[in-house]
Formats: C-alpha cells, sequence, structure tokens
C-alpha cells in the first residue's frame, strides 16, 4: 500500500458508529433564536437542547465507566417505554464502550427472565417505574434458579405521581446516576466497527425470541439509510410511536440525531394524545405496528384535531382493511408501507400506499416505488432456496425472499442459528413471494404458514384479507387443517367476530366463496380469540397445535 503512496490513518480512516452523530447535533444544531434546538419533548416539563442531551449521555457514559461497564461484552439491559432516559441510553451505553439491549416491555416475566438469563454478560439494568414489580418477579424467578441477578437502576421520571415503590437498598436512580458522571469524559470509539452497538429480540412469533446482534457500522449505516428511507426531511419532528426497543426504534434513535431533528417521546399511545402531540408539536413523522392505524380510524371525533400539514406514517406488518386505511388517510395522514425484520434492523423496503387504488395489501411494489435501502448491497431477490437461483418474472413461481447488505444483523447471540440463517451468502427470510413482470414482490405468505391443498399453494393472507373484508369479522387467522380421509390439507379460518356481531359457518364460508378459487376458500371455521404475542402478531403454531389435539373444532 506505502509504495503506491496510500497510507490509511486516523486522517483518512474512521471506525463507523452512530454515536458520532450526537456531537455533531451539539455542535451544530441552532434554531433562529440562537438557542440550541430541542433534542428531546417529554410531557410538559420535559424539554432538552442537543447540547444538553450531549452532556447527559457523557455524564451517563461516564458513571457507566466508573462502575466498571466498559467492554464490547459487557451489555446493559432497559426495560422501558419510549420515555427519554431510553433514548439516551442509545448513546450513552455504546460511548461508554458497552451493549444496549432493550427488552420487550409487552413479554411475560418467564419469557424477559429467560432473556436476561441469555444476556449472562449483563451488568446493569435500567427499570422504568411502570414495570418495576415486572422486574422484581423477573428477579426473584432467576433467584429461583440460583443465578444471581444484575445490579438495578430506576428511571423515575417527571410524571412519576404519588406511585410509591418498595425500592430495595442501595438500588440507584437513573438521575443519581446521571448527576454523577463527568461531561468531559473521553468517549469510546469502537477499534473495530464490526464491534457489537446493540442486541435486540424477535418478537417470537413463530416461537422462543431470539437476540439479533447489530454492528456499530451496520447501525451507522441503516440509520443514515433511514433519512431517505422514511423521507425525513431536514429538522424533522418525530412522535415515538414505534417502540424503541423495537430494532432501536428501526435505527430511528439514531437517526433523528443524525439530522438534529426533535423527538417527542410518548410514555402512552392514544389517538388523544397523537394529535395533541401533531398540533402542538408540529410532528412530520410517525412509525410503528399497523395497530397503530385501528387506533386512530376507531377514534373519536372528539380526539380528533386538524393537522398542520400532511403528516408521514409509516407502518410495518399485516395491514388492516382497506376501509381503515382510508379513514387514516382522510385524517391527514400519508401512509407508507414497510416490510422487513429485526434481523434486517426494520423495514428494509417502503412504499407509499395509494388510496382508494390499492387494495392488495401484500404487494410490494419493489423496482418502481418501493426501492430498498441504497445501503443494501445488491438488491432484494427472490430465489429458489434449493438452488439459490432467482425466480422468473412471471408472477406465478413462488420462491423466498432474500436479503444481502450491509444492514443485516451480525447474527443471533449465542446461537448455531446464524450460520444456517446465511448460508449461501444470503440472509433467508423465510417470506415466500413473486416476481411480477415489472420485477415488483408480491409477498404470498411465511413458508411455515404457507397451504398445500390439492398440490397447489394456498396463501393464508389472501384468504385473511378476503376474510378482514367482512364487515362482522374484527381478527381472522388462516391456517392449514389435515384431513385424514381426504390425506389432504385445506384452509381452517380462526374467526373473531366484532361487538355485538353474530354469523354461522356457512355464512363465512358463502361470504369467501366467489371472492377466492375454490381452493382457497375455507373448508372450516371456528370462532374464538386469537392466540397473540407481545407484540399484536398471531401465534399461529399455537393454533396448528390446537387444531391438531382437536382443541378447536368447528
Amino acid at each position: 500500500m506505502k509504495e503506491l503512496g496510500i497510507v490509511p490513518c486516523s486522517a483518512n480512516y474512521e471506525a463507523l458508529t452512530p454515536i458520532t452523530f450526537l456531537k455533531q447535533a451539539a455542535t451544530n444544531t441552532v434554531d433562529g433564536d440562537n438557542n440550541n434546538k430541542a433534542s428531546i419533548i417529554y410531557g410538559d416539563h420535559v424539554r432538552f437542547s442537543w447540547k444538553q442531551t450531549y452532556q447527559r449521555c457523557l455524564n451517563l457514559a461516564s458513571s457507566l465507566h466508573n462502575l466498571g461497564i466498559s467492554h464490547p461484552r459487557h451489555i446493559v439491559v432497559a426495560l422501558a417505554p419510549n420515555v427519554p432516559a431510553l433514548y439516551e441510553l442509545h448513546f450513552g451505553v455504546a460511548m461508554a464502550g458497552a451493549v444496549l439491549s432493550a427488552l420487550n416491555t409487552k413479554l411475560d416475566v418467564t419469557t424477559l427472565a429467560q432473556i436476561l438469563e441469555q444476556l449472562e454478560t449483563c451488568k446493569i439494568i435500567f427499570v422504568d417505574y411502570q414495570f418495576f414489580d415486572s422486574a422484581l418477579q423477573v428477579f426473584d424467578i432467576i433467584s429461583q434458579r440460583k443465578c444471581k441477578p444484575p445490579p438495578l437502576i430506576v428511571l423515575i421520571s417527571d410524571d412519576y405521581d404519588q406511585i410509591h415503590l418498595s425500592i430495595p437498598p442501595n438500588t440507584l436512580s437513573y438521575n443519581d446516576l446521571v448527576a454523577k458522571g463527568h461531561a468531559d469524559f473521553d468517549t469510546f470509539r469502537p477499534i473495530n466497527e464490526c464491534n457489537p452497538i446493540s442486541v435486540s429480540y424477535t418478537s417470537g412469533s413463530t416461537g422462543a425470541p431470539k437476540g439479533v446482534v447489530y454492528s456499530h457500522r451496520g447501525a451507522y449505516l441503516n440509520s443514515i439509510a433511514a433519512i431517505s428511507r422514511f423521507n425525513l426531511k431536514p429538522s424533522p419532528v418525530l412522535l415515538w410511536t414505534v417502540d424503541m426497543f423495537r430494532c432501536n426504534g428501526w435505527c430511528l434513535a439514531w437517526a433523528m440525531c443524525a439530522l438534529g431533528g426533535t423527538n417527542v417521546c410518548l410514555r402512552n399511545v392514544s389517538a388523544k394524545g397523537i394529535f395533541d402531540a401533531i398540533q402542538f408539536h408540529r410532528v412530520t413523522h410517525l412509525c410503528g405496528a399497523p395497530t397503530l392505524l385501528g387506533i386512530i380510524a376507531n377514534s373519536s371525533p372528539n380526539d380528533h384535531k386538524p393537522l398542520p400539514f400532511r403528516v408521514k406514517f409509516i407502518v410495518a406488518g399485516v395491514l388492516p382493511p382497506v376501509q381503515i386505511l382510508n379513514k387514516v388517510a382522510e385524517l391527514g395522514f400519508d401512509v407508507n408501507i414497510g416490510y422487513g425484520m429485526t434481523e434486517a434492523m426494520g423495514p428494509v423496503i417502503v412504499r407509499p400506499w395509494k388510496p382508494d387504488s390499492d387494495n392488495e395489501n401484500t404487494k410490494l411494489n419493489y423496482g418502481e416505488e418501493g426501492l430498498p435501502s441504497f445501503m443494501m448491497e445488491v438488491e432484494v431477490d427472490v430465489k429458489d432456496p434449493e438452488t439459490m437461483k432467482s425466480t422468473p418474472h412471471d408472477g406465478k413461481t413462488i420462491g423466498e425472499i432474500m436479503f444481502r447488505g450491509n444492514t443485516l444483523m451480525l447474527g443471533y447471540l449465542d446461537s448455531q442459528e446464524t450460520e444456517e440463517a446465511f448460508k449461501g451468502g444470503w440472509y433467508k427470510t423465510g417470506d415466500l413471494a413473486i416476481r411480477q413482470e415489472n420485477g415488483s414482490i408480491t409477498l404470498k405468505d411465511r413458508a411455515k404458514d404457507m397451504i398445500y391443498s390439492e398440490g397447489e399453494a394456498v396463501s393464508s393472507l389472501e384468504v385473511e384479507a378476503v376474510l378482514l373484508s367482512n364487515p362482522k369479522v374484527l381478527e381472522a387467522a388462516v391456517v392449514g387443517r389435515y384431513d385424514e380421509c381426504l390425506l389432504d390439507s385445506s384452509p381452517c379460518a380462526v374467526v373473531k367476530l366484532k361487538d355485538g356481531c353474530s354469523a354461522t359457518v356457512e355464512e363465512i364460508i358463502k361470504f369467501c366463496e366467489g371472492k377466492l378459487a375454490t381452493k382457497m376458500v375455507p373448508k372450516s371455521v371456528v370462532f374464538g380469540d386469537l392466540p397473540l404475542n407481545s407484540t399484536g402478531k398471531v401465534q399461529k403454531f399455537l393454533i396448528r397445535e390446537k387444531i391438531k389435539s382437536n382443541g378447536w373444532v368447528q
């Protein structure tokens, strides 16, 4: 290299990490009044500038370092809603040289205990007062297994109204920890940009949650990609309706800092809270699960307020009926549909949803409007998982959606599944799809959920879309039901009706006839609640088990 006059050194190379965004934001973001622009707004009493946020994160990193937490194998766990402290932890932990793992607050205590045991190098856990009792139950479970729980730090927010907790002695307070730190702390910078920065857990919709490890490099690049993916303009204002524990808030925790935007934190999500925040703080973006669309569409008109402009609303997951999407659009939101997963740091493809003209809610117009991240090394592809050859653009050949690129996980935490997931040089999503002639991808189903009836593949998603268009149906899931007499499987629909509505099995089947091919029409229907995981996803494997054991009969 030197013979060519090329000398890689600190002058021309620095390991990529999103923590560098924070110092830049503190230095560069100034509003028209020459006061540092708001970085974080929370309720009526919390408003920090980027300079203040930078100083607080330095203090936090300093205190963590003084506690001996300063190594890429040291994990700091957080159990908290979308409050300022959790946002600061996204920077402070990495600035100390450690790894953040924000846990799903909706998980049951048994699952949380299992995760905490897997995070065996966990050095400390930050717990919001709202989940303090749950944390103590988790600690009890761990102690019964003769494991020592990590030290606990309690997050006490300004909305801590007369809630009295039995806090164990020697328990630290988050604000005290920040106050004890030093703002002149020498921030850690990774020597290797592929060192881990965080561990996010999958939703567990197909089994136990898995720890997914992100690198400093991947987090940096995905944060930059998020700027174009979510159409973030200069000085965006994000309302935190997507959980920060979900892929580090789809990496928006770091992307918002890169742009010097404003983060409006929200402990509890409600339609009134969303409309109030948009009007008062001039929110430009909000993101999250499709259930948010229902919260807004079904809210009382008394909660609605005229929006100052059209607001970008990005959702990822199975979409609700088109009537809900139309209603949300009428209220002033531009809905965008994302496709991705925890292993890809959140949505990889995002496309606009078109009111009244786009009823195919599983279609991804990749190649036209739904471009994948420009940080991906190559295009998202649909391949035959056996031959690893791309499927033809014929609108009928089913293959598996696969990714590879710069913004994928390092791997699963302490798991043998990583090698299998990356086998062949691509990440296999487990989602089946077809390529249309124009190159767009139409998602058909999860590989585990596809039904094979009469020798042909039946998409459970397409059957569910028809069922959900029934005005009496609130929720629906479709799985394959094996008939030992026919030696074949057929679609079985599990339906939850709306309050005050009634329907018979024959009515549901007749509703589907004429709207679906004969092989796709459910041959059996059962009524009842659908088993959901902590994120609201239907756990179809539980439905299949219940049907197989005859625990669910027509």
